[in-house]
């Protein structure tokens, strides 16, 4: 993967199990479960799914006593499987009597999800939130304050609002409501310090569901403090509604150094597995220079030169045949995820894309040849016909990543040193 050269947030850093968040750790990729947690074997299952495509850490919801009761089971099952992707527990309204009614479900979480707008009103709200502090203290879990636009504190917001009134310079409602999400958070932090819980546990978020304010919000909470900060575009809507709405804003965010761990939250659209949230966040820090998980496929979009749909198939078998293999790839192989596969479909572009790629292949287009030659680091390797070739092209790759990529390879030898990344310093405002 070419270097990129973004300005990290300085933020402190918190462990979530084994997993680090902040400052110069990697942005981690997280996801949620959609399963009901009180049915531990499906869980345990999506769970299992979303870590092997690359969730590093997984959030499951935490609501009632049956759900709180297998949450100690799941993690047992998911270690018994090998599956050590750290879990973040999602509590609303009622997480103190659940951790306080399972303690082995408070210890095998890796962090608590709390919501200020949810954990209640008044002195009774805040004895709620004093014990889900203190009980992620007693454990050393990290905590995420996560203030939602759709569930913001009401009585802070009339607060305000008040306040709002009576200033020389009132804010407009939409700057007004965008405060009042980054100081729910802020003073819920505030509150939590206060309480004894380290700073070095703490991550942030506020989400809401319009591009323009996530980005407002955002530069304003990471100017504010140096909490590590949680992205995601909540409700972002399914299919390519979500995908783009998640990017566009995530994005602008990402380059300008700001978000540590990030989900993109996709409405499933029917019979679409869980995992596509997972690709999407990954393939966006991938082209975006941040990090690497599986080789991409270059592909070119098609025109009337390539009338055949045989590029397009083959390009879509070797991109899911690359994300079947990386569980055992990443092991096997390192570096093998900076990776570049080119397939094209004509002529054209074909021959010099895949010239371009490690390895490469072009396809004849409509009244060429019907021979597909295959590039190899840059030089012609083979050139294959006849109804084999998707079958020879997956075995070429896999002979390429073996060669290359194990023990002794070329490509292991001349791997970069790791990537430092410039840390600017948070604006003490």
């Amino acid at each position: 993967m070419d270097s990129v050269n973004i300005a990290r947030r300085l933020t402190r850093q918190v462990r979530v199990g084994h997993v680090l968040v902040g400052s110069d750790a990697p942005v981690v990729v997280q996801s949620m479960t959609n399963t009901d947690t009180a049915d531990a074997a499906a869980t345990v299952e999506q769970v299992y799914q979303l870590a092997q495509a690359g969730s590093e850490v997984v959030r499951i919801t935490v609501n009632s006593l049956e759900a709180a009761a297998q949450v100690a089971e799941i993690r047992r099952r998911l270690d018994d499987m090998g599956c050590d992707a750290p879990l973040v527990g999602d509590f609303h309204f009622n997480g103190d009597r659940l951790l306080k009614e399972f303690p082995d479900c408070a210890k095998a979480l890796a962090k608590y999800r709390i919501n200020p707008g949810n954990v209640g009103k008044g002195a009774k709200g805040d004895d709620k939130f004093a014990f889900m502090i203190r009980t992620a203290m007693e454990h050393d879990k990290a905590v995420r304050i996560g203030v939602n636009w759709g569930s913001l504190d009401q009585a802070l917001l009339a607060r305000m609002m008040d306040a709002n009134s009576r200033a020389a310079q009132p804010l407009p409602l939409p700057k007004l409501m965008q405060e009042a999400l980054i100081v729910s958070a802020l003073e819920s932090a505030e509150k939590a310090v206060e309480l004894g819980l380290s700073p070095n546990n703490i991550i942030l978020s506020c989400k809401v569901s319009n591009v323009q304010d996530l980005i407002s919000v955002y530069r304003e909470l990471g100017g504010r403090c140096d909490y590590p900060l949680h992205l995601g575009l909540t409700e972002a809507g399914m299919g390519s509604k979500g995908i783009v709405a998640s990017s566009a804003a995530l994005a602008v965010l990402l380059q300008e150094g700001i978000g540590d761990t990030i989900r993109i939250s996709l409405t499933p659209q029917p019979g679409e597995a869980r995992t596509k949230e997972v690709v999407v966040a990954q393939e966006l820090l991938q082209t975006m220079g941040l990090r690497s998980f599986t080789p991409l496929v270059t592909a070119c979009p098609g025109c009337g030169r390539t009338t055949s749909t045989f590029f397009q198939e083959l390009a879509d078998h070797i991109q899911g045949y690359l994300r079947e293999q990386m569980p055992v790839w990443r092991l096997q192989y390192p570096g093998v995820e900076d990776m570049k596969v080119a397939v094209m479909g004509c002529v054209v572009n074909g021959p010099g894309e895949s010239k371009l790629a490690d390895i490469g292949i072009s396809l004849p287009g409509t009244g060429e040849v019907p021979v597909a030659p295959v590039y190899v680091d840059g030089q012609k390797d083979v050139t294959l016909k006849g109804d084999n070739i998707p079958a020879e092209f997956t075995a070429i790759v896999d002979d390429y990543v073996r060669t290359r990529y194990g023990e002794g390879g070329a490509k292991r030898r001349e791997a970069p040193a790791p990537r430092t990344i410039p840390i600017r310093p948070v604006d003490a405002r």
